[in-house]
């Protein structure tokens, strides 16, 4: 089992995602590669076409993590997300994207289909990336890392949920998928964290 379990957090750590194998051992494997990870910058994640991306590309920046859908109710987020990283961006700001499928099937799309309709629908100039999965079996090691080890730990409510993280890569806030990324609450955290 042991063995099964080092493999699993290898092929999780090189960016691939354990398919074809029981759920147990994903869910082992991805639990492993949570406990041992420090920081968000130890993931290695695919942006929506497919890309690795490291995370680690993003220190000295403060983010917004955030897990997003296409036909949810809170859809429309992506215009504040949108508002928000333009206007901070030039602070060192970035919103990261996550879609994901887990809360009433309202991400069945592809990557493909997700990036056009962001891009047409919501004009989006923010880091997309690959759907994943943040909540259950499948859970991604990103989102066991988000809920588990983070000082904000609990699973992921909904869509739009979203985690400020440092520009040392700590997680510093958590908000409700039904705070907007433009409400005051979300704004002078953002602000306070941007500050040298």
């Amino acid at each position: 089992m042991m063995k099964l379990v080092v493999a699993l957090s290898m092929v999780a750590l090189c960016g691939g995602f354990m398919s074809g194998l029981p759920a147990e051992a994903k869910e082992e494997g991805q639990r492993l590669m949570a406990s041992k990870t420090t920081s968000l910058y130890d993931f290695t994640m695919d942006d929506i076409d497919g890309k690795p991306v490291n995370l680690g590309d993003y220190k000295g920046k403060v983010l917004l993590v955030v897990n997003t859908a296409s036909l949810c109710g809170n859809t429309p987020q992506y215009t504040d997300l949108e508002r928000i990283y333009e206007q901070y961006h030039d602070k060192g700001f970035e919103v990261l994207a996550f879609p994901a499928n887990n809360f009433g099937q309202q991400e069945p799309g592809t990557n493909a289909e997700i990036k056009g309709f962001c891009l047409t629908k919501y004009s989006v100039s923010f880091p997309l990336f690959s759907k994943i999965s943040v909540k259950g079996p499948d859970k991604h090691p990103l989102y066991h890392y988000l809920t588990e080890q983070s000082p904000f730990p609990g699973e992921v409510e909904w869509n739009f949920q979203k985690y400020l993280v440092d520009r040392s890569g700590n997680v510093v806030g958590r908000f409700h998928h039904r705070t907007k990324p433009v409400s005051p609450e979300v704004v002078k955290e953002i602000e306070r964290v941007l500050q040298p």
